[in-house]
């Protein structure tokens, strides 16, 4: 939103510098983003006048100029062919910066004679294009400011221009007058009235107006217009060109200018028609689709169905709120003009606009909310500005339906702004505030004015009071304890457990990654998802349609852009939450990590590996440790199509309860995803390890056994394919009282067991507690052991 401070000082009396204007509007949360203030880079220039002028000895086209300044006479070269005696010019002096030449004005010599400083014309200042004399000005004394005399006589050059930005929810903050009204209530000045007489009408309008019975509920509820005959539609006055090219508006003809002045000064956009061109009534109703209008942006749409469209007896001629049709646009030679002005459901104007593409003011601010009160207003003031710059008889207006009923009502609790926000103002005080605003308050009860739709409550009200008052006044104080001693914990087991997973990766070096939760379709495709339940309504872009279904799809995609970019050993890590539906709680919170490259750095000890599926297994171990999951899991295969389908691993404690996975990642899924290989990952379910039962910090005691613990060693002939974690899972269920540990240490291949056979040697530890084990319950131990695991795995303890 762009506006002028002369602007808005026609709604705003105030003698306010314009640095306390700006601080104002953004500590109001009307953030300033910008201020174009041309009077900065004409600061060093002043007013002199020539007192005499000679032609140069060695140049006829340069002449010898005395000129008086603030610094005395002095001496410039100057090759205008208006250069003379007695005229006022602008003056630069030496060390000046020239903007329009982009150069620093130095003393130098021209053909051998001195110039000290320059006089300048309007492109040199960047005033005009003029540039085929100096500027004369017809006033002014030796040695003024010439910001101040273009103050005094032509302001619009030195007219600030200030860029705010208005949120969602301000849409009245999208007019002058509205910026205005805040100002004033912080005090800065004060509100100018504006009244709006009626135009009385001098025949019946020969141009009907009807809106669609299903429109009038929602959508269309209000349409007003009158005709206005015998128009000089010429350029618009010199200060409303001034205002639209100040904001980056082009004027086009007063009418044109007319609407886009109220569009800004009032947040009220307008509509004109060649009455001449209209061929009978017009209609506001639902499109039936397939209709087609050329628009003023000359380009060609057409409709869906039940697309607000205003049309005549011919066709449509406007799409309703959005823009109007080129067909029945003004032009220099219209006489007779209908003015329209409207309100339209800010829904409606939203989707009509969205899905035919069409970006202009009057939707951005239809579908904000314009004050539907000011509907025939509105109509009435810019009636009254048509026929002061373009002349015309005005007809009596037509109108079909009515302002919506926007009067509403919440009670003022003036003790209730300390409660929520901790700022102590006065009751008298915060009833003057919203009064100011154009609340109208009856006791306690403070009716909301049209022009402010996001006040809906209570609390509204206590924000409208604190931000007029600043909340930079705002001042921080501490929470008292509702409890004396030391206070309980905030973060539940589950955040706890997410912190600790998250800091165990980065203790093992791992760079942590924080990715969208969005992923393309076929990325989601690839980890089990990308099905409709997942799929977003409204996605940012394509490249997000789905919810993620795990973290790889990130954390791969992070890989691939860093490979692309010469980083080839990666670590990476992420820990959130992962998607398997759409439904409340159909989520779960994970910790992966991922190895991309080398295990290290190249050396000269040549100890530099690529990373595998055992380093994976280490951080998978180590990060299930740091979330108390139980020691003794199983790792069992049969995990997703993703995972490489013979070098993988599932901790899990038992067939159904997978605690993480770890391994190598499917070759398939690298290269749809653009990342070089082979890669290792892990993913621990944060969610399925068991929560402890001790609730306290203290652990039990450490038992240590008094008795010697006895280790014997089984050598077992298995065929090949037979995994160990088949005969260290057997030997460990011979006797789980008296067996501590099972490690497997050796294993030989082929030879003289023959083809498809191997043998796998174990070591078991026998850790008695209460008394020494005698040969024969170590025999005994012993017989069970190969007795599980040759009926485990088929296999025969060995010779």
């Amino acid at each position: 939103m762009k506006f002028t401070l002369s602007w808005l000082k026609d709604h705003l009396e105030t003698e306010a510098p314009l640095d306390d204007i700006l601080y104002a509007l953004t500590d109001l949360g009307l953030e300033v983003e910008g201020v174009e203030n041309p009077a900065v880079k004409l600061e060093e220039f002043t007013i002199g006048r020539v007192v005499k002028a000679e032609k140069h000895p060695d140049a006829d086209r340069l002449r010898v100029c005395r000129v008086a300044t603030a610094q005395g006479e002095s001496q410039i070269i100057c090759g205008a062919p208006n250069a003379r005696e007695g005229i006022t010019v602008v003056v630069a002096h030496p060390g000046s910066y020239i903007p329009g030449i982009d150069t620093i004005i130095q003393v130098g010599k021209i053909r051998g004679v001195e110039s000290h400083g320059m006089m300048c014309s309007e492109r040199e200042l960047e005033l005009s294009d003029e540039h085929e004399g100096i500027i004369e000005l017809p006033s002014g004394e030796v040695g003024q400011k010439f910001t101040d005399w273009l103050a005094a006589n032509d302001p619009a050059k030195v007219d600030p221009v200030i860029e705010i930005a208005i949120t969602p929810n301000r849409p009245d903050a999208l007019g002058v007058y509205g910026v205005a009204r805040d100002l004033a209530a912080r005090g800065i000045g004060r509100l100018k009235a504006q009244a709006v007489e009626p135009v009385p009408g001098a025949f019946p309008c020969p141009i009907g107006v009807t809106i669609d019975p299903a429109l009038k509920e929602k959508g269309a509820p209000h349409f007003t217009g009158r005709l206005i005959r015998g128009v000089k539609n010429g350029p618009s006055p010199d200060w409303l060109q001034d205002r639209l090219r100040a904001i980056g508006l082009r004027p086009i003809s007063a009418l044109v200018d007319i609407t886009n002045f109220f569009t800004y000064d009032q947040n009220r956009p307008l509509h004109v028609f060649d009455a001449d061109i209209v061929k009978g009534d017009l209609r506001i109703h639902p499109a039936e689709g397939g209709e087609t209008l050329l628009a003023l942006d000359e380009k060609e749409y057409s409709f869906q169905p039940g697309m607000m469209v205003i049309s005549d007896d011919e066709g449509p001629e406007s799409i309703a709120g959005v823009m109007g049709g080129e067909h029945t646009g003004v032009t220099e030679g219209t006489v007779n003009v209908f003015l329209e002005s409207a309100f339209w459901d800010p829904i409606t104007i939203a989707a009509t606009g969205r899905a035919l593409k069409v970006n202009s003011d009057a939707r951005y601010r239809f579908e904000r909310g314009v004050d539907p009160a000011y509907t025939l207003p509105g109509l009435e003031a810019a009636t009254r500005m048509i026929l002061d710059l373009c002349g015309g008889e005005p007809s009596e207006v037509v109108a079909d339906g009515a302002a919506p009923d926007m009067d509403r009502a919440y009670r003022l609790d003036t003790e209730r702004v300390a409660r929520l926000v901790g700022m102590d103002i006065p009751a008298d005080e915060q009833r003057r505030t919203l009064t100011a605003l154009g609340f109208r308050l009856e006791g306690d009860m403070a009716h909301v004015p049209s022009w402010r739709p996001d006040v809906q409550g209570e609390a509204d009200l206590v924000e409208e009071v604190a931000r007029v008052a600043s909340l930079t006044k705002l001042e921080g104080k501490r929470l008292s304890r509702t409890h004396v001693g030391v206070p309980t914990g905030i973060l539940t087991p589950m955040q706890k457990r997410e912190a600790a997973g998250r800091r165990t990766c980065a203790a093992l070096g791992y760079n942590e990654c924080v990715t969208y939760s969005f992923v393309d379709q076929g990325a989601a495709a690839l980890f089990g998802g990308g099905d409709e339940a997942t799929a977003l309504e409204n996605p940012i872009s394509s490249e997000m349609s789905h919810m993620r279904p795990a973290l790889l799809p990130g954390l791969l995609q992070a890989a691939a852009r860093n490979q692309a970019r010469g980083f080839a050993d990666l670590a990476l890590f992420e820990v959130g939450p992962a998607f398997h539906g759409a439904e409340p709680g159909e989520q779960h919170t994970l910790a992966t990590g991922l190895l991309v490259g080398h295990a290290g750095a190249r050396d000269p000890h040549g100890t530099r590996r690529p990373v595998d599926i055992y380093d994976a297994k280490a951080d998978c171990e180590a990060v299930l440790a740091a979330i108390g999951a139980p020691a003794k899991a199983q790792i069992m295969r049969g995990a997703r199509e993703w995972w490489h389908p013979g070098r993988h691993g599932m901790v899990c404690l038992g067939p159904k309860k997978v605690l993480a996975v770890f391994g190598e990642l499917h070759p398939k899924v690298l290269r749809e995803m653009d990342v070089k290989g082979p890669a290792m990952a892990f993913s621990v379910w944060l969610d399925e390890v068991p929560m402890p039962r001790r609730k306290g910090a203290t652990r039990d005691a450490l038992a240590i056994s008094d008795f010697q613990a006895v280790e014997r060693d089984f050598a077992f002939v298995l065929d090949s394919d037979v995994e160990a974690a088949k005969v260290v899972t057997a030997a460990a269920g011979a006797d789980k009282a008296l067996i501590e540990e099972v490690r497997v240490f050796d294993e030989f291949l082929g030879g003289s067991l023959g083809e498809g056979k191997k043998s796998l040697a174990i070591t078991v530890r026998l850790q008695p507690m209460d008394r020494t084990l005698t040969d024969e319950e170590i025999e005994a131990v012993g017989r069970k052991i190969v007795e599980k695991v040759e009926k485990a795995t088929g296999g025969t303890l060995r010779a």
